[in-house]
């Protein structure tokens, strides 16, 4: 998994791409929460994602719930197909 965040005015967008799994998770959490503490509007571009378990969900789940504590927000962009589909799957549970 590789990581590159683009900053724009208060947005930073972190394009994440390969696999997100369990033993990535916690990669991407320490890339993408200190963004959301900073106050940051973050940005995921999983458009070269082409796996993602229910660990990428949960990292999904949690950034949201804590940009909602720091007043600000978290947006998907880009989805790649295996992306849409696990979180297709996932809405179909909630």
């Amino acid at each position: 998994m590789k990581f590159k965040v683009s900053e724009e005015n208060n947005i930073s967008t972190v394009f994440l791409n390969g696999e997100i799994d369990m033993d990535i998770a916690d990669n991407v959490r320490e890339v993408v929460f200190p963004l959301i503490d900073a106050g940051k509007e973050v940005h995921l571009n999983l458009k070269d994602v082409q796996y993602m378990d229910s660990s990428g969900i949960s990292v999904i789940v949690e950034s949201n719930q804590r940009a909602k504590q720091k007043n600000t927000k978290v947006e998907l962009k880009e989805l790649s197909q295996p992306v849409e589909k696990v979180l297709a799957m996932a809405k179909k549970f909630l």
